[in-house]
């Protein structure tokens, strides 16, 4: 079973740390087995609202192996420029031998600051909250600081900007763990929608389309992916949302910046590629299932760019 172990610093940021925990929370609610492990490296954390933690086992008493992940979440600006926070040489040398076992090694917010202290970002792409980005680049001469991006994965260290981000890293080490419909689900439980850093190259129509917050869109686009198969009139989706179709239309096109017709095609079309990739199913069997007329659309579709 996978391990997602979270080292809390004396003064941790709430929010970059419940955050992920919530998104891997929902992830083990809807049936993914992993198991969510608290540590820390000094004794009696607080966070920054002065919400403390009860005793927690310390960080060397972790067990994890290749392919775990271990995050870090930020803290407050007096503690990690401070003196002792730089001398926890021991801490930073367990982050250092957890990615040489090819542990994943991630941060939200300023936690980027001890994976720099673990030497992880030397000639690393790696990012922080924006107010902190020219200090990181400063105080790491050999890190290659990213601005402008919510996340950014180098081999097995993954870095975060401030605050919500930690949700978005989370969200996107959930796909690459158990694809993007397993996350649309998750983001959809968690009432938030995936957004994408500008260096994110894989699209999915699951996750995409999103960047709205009408409900009545939200579910007329859930509906339509745990509906494929039906013929998903107007009319329909718009009785299903108490709309009218004109305004579902025009509201849909206004939120979206796409249509009904086009969005559920990019839908099934997606739906589509990712059948044929068992080679039992016949062309017809999958263009039935995704809510295609005949197989010759189907096809008329694939080819499509």
């Amino acid at each position: 079973m996978k391990k997602m172990a979270f080292i809390i610093p004396p003064t941790v940021e709430l929010l970059d740390l419940a955050g992920p925990v919530q998104v891997f929370t929902e992830a083990k609610f809807n049936g993914f087995e992993i198991a969510l492990e608290f540590y820390q490296f000094q004794e009696t954390p607080m966070s920054t609202s002065g919400l403390g933690f009860g005793k927690l086992e310390n960080y060397k008493d972790a067990k994890l192996k290749e392919g775990d992940f271990v995050f870090v979440p930020g803290m407050s600006y007096d503690y990690y420029t401070s003196i002792s926070f730089k001398a926890e040489r021991a801490f930073f040398d367990w982050l250092k031998e957890c990615s040489d076992k090819q542990i994943n090694v991630c941060s939200i917010c300023d936690g980027a600051f001890a994976l720099g202290h673990a030497g992880l970002l030397k000639n690393t792409e790696c990012t922080t909250h924006w107010r902190r980005i020219n200090e990181l680049q400063k105080q790491f001469p050999s890190a290659k600081v990213v601005t402008d991006v919510l996340y950014i994965k180098s081999n097995n260290v993954y870095t975060s900007a401030g605050i919500s981000a930690g949700i978005d890293l989370s969200l996107a080490i959930l796909e690459e763990l158990k694809g993007a419909f397993f996350t649309h689900k998750i983001a959809r439980g968690l009432v938030v929608y995936h957004r994408r850093s500008g260096r994110h190259s894989q699209q999915s129509i699951y996750l995409d389309y999103r960047n709205h917050i009408n409900p009545q869109i939200h579910e007329v686009q859930d509906y339509l992916i745990d509906n494929l198969a039906k013929e998903n009139s107007v009319e329909t989706l718009a009785f299903h949302v108490g709309m009218s179709p004109r305004n579902l239309s025009r509201v849909f096109k206004e939120k979206t910046g796409t249509t009904i017709l086009e969005y559920l095609t990019l839908l099934r079309r997606e739906y589509a590629n990712t059948m044929l990739n068992n080679p039992e199913y016949t062309i017809e069997y999958i263009a039935s299932k995704c809510g295609f007329k005949s197989a010759r659309q189907l096809q008329r579709i694939l080819k499509k760019k």
